[in-house]
């Protein structure tokens, strides 16, 4: 990059800047049109809601412009992992997916793709490279995984994949285009719920899927357009918007996870934390080069799940709540979602409060669980 070549972040609010004409509206126009004026020849233009849409366009712009590829914008993070894995694979193939990761990629695995012939196996994300990948079409991995925050090696994995003829595809929900580039790192897919930071104001479900392989997303495309897996008008406007911000936002999430996560390994109701950034964690040396931030969420454990959800209510800068990368601090106890992890288990996302404000407010609630 030249020293006058704009940031990812200053680029991305001007990319609009280009196609303006004089009279132009400056944020992007929400275009709310099932059907488009289409005389003659029926290429080239907007049609019908389902092939497309102008604020589509605008959003996937965006996305593109981030993961420096194509990219497709899908009604959500499980959306888009189906329209992958829908479109590229057929009876026969076997397909590799983490044992920690999401739950619902193993759901939509064992509860679908097993009845249309498509065979899976699981591997920890920590031990990801062992074992090899002779065999397997697709490869899934999710860096760092959610909720143990462990790291798999992607460039590593990229290149024994490619050599045993499959492909890899990183989900990279947890960081965000801006805190890591998995097709940088040799990855051939990219997906991610934008539910989560990208939006960032816990209003709307949205995904995408991103990839450099040209025949990768005509696939994709192809399933979108068949199956009406499309995003609506609206979702995908409020999703440009959260995407103006999300370098701003990520950022503070970062940095205050930074300071909070050490004070919280060092209080004695805590029995356990795991935090990429962290000196000492089993993530961090491969975190510390893969990665170009350490993220925002910290998974940690207390001694019970009594403990966990009174820390979780108690905490007044915290919503009790699924999901995560919104501007406000939420945490859950993540034994209730069905993930293989101790009792008081608590996976907490950092938001956009002050830092110390929020901090000031997780150790009052850890204070009375260590005092009770």
């Amino acid at each position: 990059m030249s020293e006058t070549a704009p940031s990812r972040a200053a680029g991305l609010l001007h990319l609009r800047r280009d196609g303006l004409s004089k009279g132009d509206s400056i944020p992007l126009p929400l275009t709310m049109a099932s059907t488009f004026h289409a005389p003659g020849d029926s290429t080239g233009f907007h049609q019908y809601g389902r092939f497309s849409n102008p604020t589509w366009d605008g959003t996937e712009e965006m996305l593109s412009y981030l993961e420096n590829a194509p990219a497709l914008a899908f009604p959500s993070g499980m959306a888009a992992i189906s329209a992958a894995f829908f479109a590229l694979l057929k009876t026969g193939d076997r397909i590799l997916l983490p044992t920690d990761g999401y739950h619902t990629t193993r759901i939509l695995a064992d509860r679908f793709l097993r009845a249309f012939g498509v065979h899976f196996d699981t591997r920890p994300t920590a031990s990801f490279l062992d074992g090899g990948f002779d065999g397997y079409r697709l490869v899934f991995v999710e860096s760092p995984s959610n909720p143990m925050l462990d790291i798999c090696d992607i460039a590593a994995a990229a290149e024994a994949i490619h050599k045993a003829g499959g492909l890899l595809i990183v989900d990279n929900t947890t960081m965000t285009p801006f805190g890591q580039r998995p097709l940088d790192l040799g990855a051939d897919i990219v997906v991610a719920a934008d539910t989560k930071a990208p939006n960032g104001h816990s209003d709307v479900l949205a995904g995408h899927v991103a990839s450099r392989n040209a025949d990768v997303m005509a696939a994709v495309k192809e399933w979108r357009t068949t199956s009406g897996s499309i995003p609506s008008p609206f979702d995908a406007w409020l999703l440009h918007r959260g995407l103006e911000t999300l370098d701003v936002r990520f950022d503070r999430m970062c940095t205050s996870a930074e300071l909070i996560a050490p004070r919280i390994k060092a209080h004695p109701a805590v029995k356990a934390l795991r935090f990429p950034g962290l000196i000492g964690d089993p993530s961090h040396n491969l975190a510390s080069t893969q990665m170009e931030r350490f993220g925002f969420l910290i998974s940690f454990v207390l001694g019970s799940e009594d403990e966990a959800e009174n820390f979780i209510n108690g905490c007044e800068l915290m919503a009790a709540a699924t999901s995560f990368g919104g501007v406000h601090t939420s945490a859950e106890r993540r034994t209730k979602r069905g993930d293989a992890v101790p009792p008081g288990f608590v996976r907490l996302a950092i938001g956009c409060e002050p830092a110390e404000d929020l901090w000031a407010a997780i150790k009052a609630s850890l204070d009375r669980i260590a005092a009770a």
